[in-house]
């Protein structure tokens, strides 16, 4: 991508010859918000990580699951993708999260998922799956610190509306 970071935290597009296909400025807008987090340093509060999930999954036409992986600081040691579905649901399985969380060796996560409809209100199955997920997780000591959904124009922290209990 062809961004140029100046000085003073802007960032100018270097024209070229080509154009410009929408998922490469949304990539690139993700890489930038993944910098920033890089450079914060930790995951402390819903908002530090709502931005980087808008740009990550907030403008998909389908439903994808996704999981901030975080270490006892609550540094990011990874973002990924864990499940993708259709356009208005998808699968989640707890022993999938639960061996990932073991593999990467993470203490905390962020859970976030996208809803295409551009409606960000968690559904009952979205607090049941939230639910269910703390429970497992719990289990090998790794503490959910927020399910996050977004939509390409909202966002919504089951933290922030206290249905996480910590």
């Amino acid at each position: 991508m062809n961004f140029i970071h100046r000085s003073d935290g802007t960032y100018r597009f270097h024209r070229s010859r080509t154009d410009v296909a929408e998922c490469d400025v949304l990539a690139a807008a993700e890489d930038i918000l993944r910098r920033r987090l890089e450079r914060h340093g930790s995951v402390s509060k819903p908002t530090d990580a709502i931005s980087f999930l808008r740009a990550r999954i907030g403008h998909l036409p389908h439903e994808e699951f996704h999981v901030l992986w975080l270490d006892t600081r609550h540094r990011i040691i990874a973002a990924e993708r864990l499940f993708a579905g259709t356009l208005d649901g998808t699968a989640v399985h707890a022993r999938e999260v639960v061996r990932r969380a073991l593999e990467v060796n993470a203490s905390a996560v962020v859970l976030a998922h996208n809803h295409p409809s551009g409606v960000a209100e968690p559904s009952h199955a979205d607090r049941l799956i939230t639910r269910e997920l703390s429970s497992a997780l719990g289990l090998i000591g790794v503490r959910v610190l927020d399910h996050v959904i977004v939509s390409a124009g909202a966002s919504v922290s089951l933290a922030e509306l206290g249905e996480l209990a910590n």
